[in-house]
């Protein structure tokens, strides 16, 4: 691909030089009614499974109290940044991320489609995880799994573990049954749109996590040994910030928890209003989403305490994380704990609520890419992706191979998929298009926050430093470790974790070269029937006087001096 594609006469129309704001007509994209509906919504996505089961034991490896402060650094100079450039990409641009990409600069397309293919994989398998937690509500009102959670979780999942992984389809009837369940509510929230879907279910669920959550922390708060577990979640260990490994953790703790750089944030933005102030929302949303963490390292923590003390060792030892801690540590709590039905009923239903509203997000990326790439109205665009999705997922997870691809999956889409794009996406912005200076004025008119020089830093410098050494770490890890990832045979990781990984990449760059057909949203006035705005001028800001909206400022000129 070679930047003459620029001029090609449907990126002419797409940049408002064609049909502009006549008889062409409007992209009918859906919209949030407000920043509140956004800002929601936004909180929904970020806040997932990652903060409740990942975030208490990253930082306890990490240095315990004193992983807050390398935490709130890569908050501030990663998280933030990067949730700013996804909203000023989809805000601008106002489309899907591969249409906003188009938009910002033809040749880079297929990042926007990158993106849309890693939320593919991410969706499919994401399902099982949220079916595996709503059957376990229902396990805790009696303590299904007796005095072996362990045992009752592999019982439960029928999983083939290790060496014994392998392509299998023999499914497994209660996961089945979940898994459809699931993706039925999927199907009937993004049917419903933008507004009356995706923000009214994000506007219940968040709050009630939210009130959940709380109730939980509070009730295990009060168990025995709660703060010897409290203690050693929030012990110092200073010595620890003279490591690099404990940064490089709180760098991709952020990172993953934010749900930047994937194209959802980006989605999301192009769903809101003109004039909305996205820097001040931005904040509000990454700060909410750390305080859950650490809300959510309150209440496992105390758990892990009690644990402990009844089992009479130290509470390093009890500390786990991912779907250990979920479905076999956290059971056995439970199990012990009193009135432990209760807790159990609390945490697993704050997993399906913080895991659906993810979801949602996850799903929501590619229903808006397939809607702006054929001009189709919500319904069809909704149905057209989730319903082959949900087939998809129903068919290959709710089996005994689902835990060893979904872990495979994971692992590689995570590295390979997500970070990969992050660091593509942000050279390609910052030292291809260089594209900053836009994106900097575009936020800056209409936010509270104003963005300068250590942004422009932040982005340019820390942040592909930072994902490039997450990526030669993870590889060396993989590649130099002994033994195969998690003991999987070796073409099991190398079909679904390289080979898929790499397909993501092809994927995304074939995607990008298929035309748009005429009746797509590419060719279209935005919802309001304005002008789009036009690519990114290299290394230029923007300028305007008296503009009514973002939207409307123009690459400044030399007589401008913005740079």
């Amino acid at each position: 691909m070679s930047a003459s594609h620029a001029s090609s006469p449907a990126a002419n129309n797409s940049h408002g030089n064609g049909p502009g704001t006549g008889s062409a007509p409007r992209a009918d994209r859906g919209a949030f009614s407000g920043r509140t509906a956004f800002i929601f919504a936004a909180i929904g996505s970020a806040v997932g499974l990652g903060n409740i089961w990942r975030f208490p034991a990253v930082a306890y490896d990490n240095g315990g109290g004193a992983f807050i402060l390398p935490y709130l650094v890569a908050l501030l100079t990663a998280g933030i940044p990067l949730l700013f450039i996804d909203y000023a990409i989809g805000h601008r641009w106002r489309g899907s991320p591969p249409m906003a990409w188009r938009r910002l600069a033809r040749w880079t397309e297929f990042i926007g489609w990158w993106q849309v293919l890693i939320c593919v994989v991410i969706a499919a398998y994401y399902a099982l995880i949220v079916a595996w937690a709503a059957n376990y509500t229902i396990f805790s009102v009696d303590t299904r799994w007796g005095d072996d959670p362990g045992g009752f979780f592999g019982s439960f999942t029928q999983a083939l573990e290790g060496a014994d992984a392998t392509i299998a389809f023999d499914y497994v009837p209660a996961v089945l049954i979940t898994c459809i369940l699931v993706w039925v509510a999927i199907v009937l929230v993004m049917v419903l749109g933008v507004h009356n879907g995706i923000s009214k279910s994000a506007i219940v669920f968040i709050p009630l996590l939210v009130i959940m959550f709380v109730i939980l922390v509070v009730r295990a708060m009060m168990l025995p040994g709660a703060f010897t577990g409290l203690d050693a979640f929030f012990r110092p260990n200073w010595g620890a910030l003279l490591n690099p490994g404990v940064w490089v953790a709180a760098y991709g703790q952020i990172f993953f928890s934010l749900s930047v750089a994937f194209g959802i944030m980006l989605t999301y933005a192009s769903y809101l209003k003109k004039n909305t102030d996205l820097t001040g929302s931005g904040l509000v949303v990454g700060f909410a989403n750390s305080s859950f963490e650490i809300l959510a390292g309150i209440g496992v923590f105390s758990a892990l305490g009690f644990m402990a003390q009844a089992q009479g060792v130290e509470v390093g030892e009890v500390v786990t994380s991912g779907i250990g801690l979920a479905f076999v540590a956290f059971p056995a709590i439970i199990g012990e704990a009193p009135g432990g039905a209760l807790i159990g009923v609390l945490f697993f239903g704050s997993l399906v609520l913080a895991g659906f509203t993810s979801l949602v997000s996850i799903v929501e990326v590619v229903i808006s890419s397939i809607a702006d790439k054929f001009g189709l109205s919500r319904v069809p665009a909704a149905l057209l992706v989730t319903v082959p999705l949900a087939l998809f997922s129903i068919a290959v997870f709710p089996t005994t191979m689902g835990l060893s691809l979904l872990d495979t999956m994971d692992n590689w889409v995570n590295q390979y998929g997500i970070v990969g794009a992050a660091l593509v996406g942000t050279i390609v912005l910052v030292y291809l298009v260089k594209a900053l200076p836009t994106l900097r004025d575009h936020l800056n008119l209409r936010g509270t926050f104003p963005l300068g020089k250590a942004w422009s830093i932040a982005v340019a410098v820390i942040v592909p430093i930072v994902l490039g050494v997450s990526l030669i770490a993870s590889t060396v890890g993989l590649i130099g470790g002994e033994g195969t990832y998690s003991d999987y045979p070796w073409w099991f990781n190398f079909t679904f974790g390289w080979l898929m990984a790499l397909s993501l990449v092809v994927g995304g760059a074939v995607l990008s070269l298929l035309p748009w057909p005429k009746n797509s949203n590419l060719h279209r006035p935005d919802s309001d029937g304005d002008e789009l705005a036009p690519p990114v001028v290299p290394g230029t800001g923007l300028s305007g006087h008296d503009v009514a909206t973002p939207h409307q400022l123009r690459p400044a000129g030399p007589q401008d001096g913005r740079s």
